[in-house]
């Protein structure tokens, strides 16, 4: 069943769809990965160095315990309590959405359903940093599609 944009974004349906179609498709062990990815990608993007960002470092780290069931459900669900904490206070809008992404992704490990709204959240990071670039965003999107692919074949062979 498709996700509902939870956010308001500028966005290519499209290419969600496809997404949105992978997700469901996934084990929630490959959309953390991928989650995890994303994080990864969009504090790049963003130009924000993620190793100056501890609590995001850590809540990272919960979240790859959990992969490897050395975390709790618990465990998880308090490390993205405390990446949306840092998101709250954050001045900067962009460094917000960022966080967003990371909280989200951690949270993928609570339940599934967070990888599409953590890639929702990437994709306002995209219209944040480029507003009205549906190129900028169709290539966001692909980017989410082609590392979704990717470990879920990898987690295939």
């Amino acid at each position: 069943m498709p996700t509902n944009v939870k956010i308001k974004i500028d966005d290519n349906e499209p290419l969600r769809n496809t997404l949105n179609s992978m997700d469901e498709e996934c084990s929630q062990h490959d959309l953390a990965k991928w989650s995890l990815a994303l994080t990864a990608h969009i504090f790049m993007l963003a130009g924000y160095d993620i190793s100056r960002f501890a609590t995001v470092l850590d809540a990272l780290n919960v979240n790859k315990s959990w992969q490897l069931g050395e975390a709790r459900m618990h465990d998880v669900r308090q490390a993205g309590f405390q990446v949306h904490k840092l998101a709250r206070a954050s001045k900067s809008n962009v460094l917000q959405t960022v966080l967003r992404v990371a909280g989200h992704a951690v949270g993928t490990g609570h339940m599934r359903e967070h990888a599409m709204v953590a890639s929702d959240y990437a994709i306002k990071v995209i219209n944040l940093l480029h507003p009205g670039d549906f190129e900028a965003i169709a290539s966001e999107r692909q980017w989410q599609i082609t590392t979704l692919q990717a470990i879920a074949t990898d987690q295939r062979h």
